[in-house]
């Protein structure tokens, strides 16, 4: 078997399992590839489904780089170098390919944006303004307690189940990327937001509070999805007059930046975020340098 397309799925199946890769990025990665495949083989003049390992080689990659820099930003590249690069790695690890032709290339050099936070008192003013009414208001106001208070991604925060919570001890169980679990601690107010959503909840449904399942549920009593906590913070945000867009990712970013600018351990940090990597966290030190720069400037005597 020589025929590249028909290795694509052998691979994605090797990261799936033995990575653990999450399905997001499976998805990305055979993206990614059939388009490699596909632009390889338009500006080679064949068909892309009788590619052959042979055909890609350093040359056809640098082609396929040259199209790219015609209409993509240089971080959509480097993810896209990356999938090829595992894809290659993978080949030669199998013997279908003696050398891997993407490991010369370096990805394109990009400027590393300063994420994206709201100060202390918007995050307060944000978590104030949600009444304690419905159930769904309730919900809402334990959902981005949750995400400010714990920083976890959104998608580890819609996987959570009942069980995943432990109130007494108040820490929560996160299963992360690349099937990675980790435990963080959870603040007072996002525990009490918590209890009182799920109690509130057996009442008026008729829910067994000591059954495990799907921690916040729709109106259906079916698991939030991602998008439908987007959703449910731009209406809050919204609602309180916040200036600028609020995404899931930007409590996150508000969790990690507000607890380095107090002081925080920069690898207890890393921890509860769930890095890998240190530089990944460090990405949040660039905020509190910002804010101790113009404390500098406007402190110092002798500038």
């Amino acid at each position: 078997m020589d025929l590249v397309n028909e290795l694509i799925p052998h691979f994605i199946e090797a990261i799936s399992s033995e990575k653990g890769y999450s399905d997001n990025t499976c998805r990305s990665y055979t993206h990614d590839l059939e388009e490699f495949l596909a632009v390889s083989a338009r500006l080679s003049g064949t068909n892309s489904s009788g590619l052959g390992i042979k055909e890609l080689d350093g040359l056809s990659l640098r082609r396929y780089l040259g199209f790219l820099h015609k209409k993509n930003k240089k971080s959509s590249i480097g993810r896209k170098l990356s999938a090829i690069r595992s894809f290659f790695r993978f080949l030669v690890k199998r013997g279908l390919m003696e050398v891997n032709p993407a490991e010369a290339v370096s990805n394109p050099k990009t400027e590393s944006p300063i994420p994206v936070f709201l100060p202390v008192d918007e995050v307060f003013r944000l978590l104030d303004s949600i009444p304690m009414n419905s159930i769904a208001d309730l919900r809402d106001r334990a959902i981005l307690e949750l995400l400010y208070s714990a920083g976890i991604r959104v998608s580890e925060l819609t996987s959570l189940n009942v069980f995943d919570v432990d109130l007494e001890r108040s820490v929560v169980r996160v299963l992360g990327k690349g099937k990675k679990e980790r435990i963080v601690p959870v603040g007072r107010k996002a525990i009490i937001a918590i209890k009182a959503y799920r109690e509130s909840l057996g009442k008026k449904s008729g829910l067994e509070l000591n059954k495990n399942g799907p921690l916040f549920l729709n109106l259906r009593n079916g698991r939030l999805t991602s998008r439908s906590v987007a959703r449910i913070l731009d209406k809050r945000a919204r609602h309180c007059n916040i200036s600028i867009p609020v995404f899931p990712h930007a409590m996150r970013h508000s969790f990690a930046t507000h607890l380095l600018d107090s002081g925080a351990d920069l690898r207890s940090v890393q921890e509860m975020l769930g890095h890998r990597s240190l530089s990944t966290t460090q990405k949040y030190t660039h905020v509190s340098m910002d804010k101790l720069m113009e404390a500098y400037d406007k402190a110092h005597p002798r500038k």
